[in-house]
């Protein structure tokens, strides 16, 4: 699929749609050295912090991907047509520590244009990050009661906040009518 750089002022999409009915996935390693794990997610955010444009996700401490968010100091997050929901549903239901879990999928990854971890042929989006802040959260700070009913027993998460160098997508996500200069360093 071709895709296009998307400036992040004219990046629009439903985020709530896209992490909860489309899905995304998360990739974090060296794809070079193919050490890597991805893992598809239900909760996200795109926005800004600190005057950057900025992801942010959460991954729990038994999750393998925590492991590679740990090593590594980038991430991807990409979404795919309605064509790989499957393909989503097997990465985020089965470990990658128990097994190549990508190559029981139709999902291909490549190389990303501006850090180590990896992004794929079939996304129709595809977010590159880096690593500014993680943070996790404590369960005496959930003011809202049915957040505690999401950690039956802990595994909270850790909250990682990744700096968005680069945007590419299709004509979905992209805002033809914003009017504005480059936000990009």
């Amino acid at each position: 699929m071709t895709l296009s750089k998307i400036d992040p002022l004219d990046f629009s999409v439903n985020t709530h749609a896209l992490f909860h009915r489309q899905a995304v996935l998360l990739t974090c390693g060296d794809f070079n050295q193919h050490d890597y794990n991805c893992m598809t997610i239900g909760w996200g955010l795109f926005g800004t912090m600190w005057s950057v444009p900025a992801a942010l996700v959460v991954v729990r401490p038994s999750r393998f991907t925590y492991e590679f968010m740990e090593r590594f100091e980038d991430f991807t997050l990409t979404a795919f047509p309605p064509e790989f929901k499957k393909d989503l549903a097997y990465l985020g239901s089965h470990s990658g520590r128990d097994e190549d879990k990508l190559s029981k999928t139709a999902l291909t990854p490549i190389a990303a244009d501006l850090i180590n971890s990896p992004t794929f042929l079939q996304a129709q989006l595809s977010v590159e990050c880096r690593k500014i802040y993680f943070t996790d959260y404590k369960p005496e700070q959930f003011l809202a009661p049915f957040i505690h009913e999401k950690y039956d027993g802990g595994d909270y998460h850790r909250l990682y906040y990744g700096e968005i160098l680069q945007i590419k997508g299709t004509s979905k996500f992209t805002n033809p009518a914003a009017e504005h200069q480059s936000s990009f360093r």
